[in-house]
């Protein structure tokens, strides 16, 4: 079956003031639905075009000439179905129990691992994205170019904060660590916390 946009879980306008719902309609309905158009062109007619997406994401290699353009595509649509379903009207606050344990215990506390992510998204040079990911024997914080994945490396994401300008421009301009501040007030910790119990599973 063919990849599709998935409905967000809450109002375009669901997340302000922190996420405006111009670019909530914007980067949902165009840019997302953009990487589903092309990564379904990318994989028609080949054995890959009914498979699952990260599985997709966890086999370049056999894409052959067709690698690049589902890395770009396919990783954008599996990138921004999971940061759709990161976010909550009810977010913000901190994560509690293993996950809130697991992060004190990597960065010391929950303030040095913001410090830490922020840093990942300011750094990330151009577009990209900012993680926290379990790389099967703990959590780290990394950075990823374009719409490359932590899944093609077989790292599992527990978050991510997208920082193309097309996730933000429209109400941070080009102040980026302005936009990663507001962030954390719509991080839905009860879905990190899943992504978390099943990595570690």
């Amino acid at each position: 079956m063919a990849f599709e946009v998935p409905d967000l879980p809450y109002d375009y306008n669901a997340l302000e003031p922190h996420i405006d719902e111009q670019t909530m309609r914007v980067h949902h309905d165009k840019h997302h639905q953009a990487y589903v158009d092309k990564a379904n062109a990318a994989l028609e007619g080949t054995e890959w075009a009914d498979r699952p997406v990260d599985e997709v994401l966890q086999n370049l290699d056999s894409l052959g000439d067709k690698a690049t353009a589902v890395r770009n595509n396919a990783g954008g649509h599996s990138n921004h179905a999971f940061f759709w379903e990161l976010m909550s009207p009810d977010g913000g606050g901190e994560p509690d129990g293993d996950l809130a344990d697991a992060i004190n215990d990597k960065f010391g506390s929950f303030s040095d691992f913001q410090e830490e992510l922020k840093d990942a998204g300011v750094g990330q040079f151009g577009s990209g994205w900012a993680w926290l990911i379990h790389d099967g024997s703990g959590l780290a914080v990394v950075s990823t170019p374009n719409q490359d994945t932590p899944v093609s490396e077989g790292r599992t994401p527990i978050i991510g904060v997208d920082v193309w300008e097309h996730a933000y421009y429209l109400k941070y301009q080009n102040k980026r660590p302005d936009y990663l501040d507001a962030w954390w007030n719509v991080v839905d910790w009860g879905k990190a916390a899943e992504h978390f119990r099943a990595a570690s599973g």
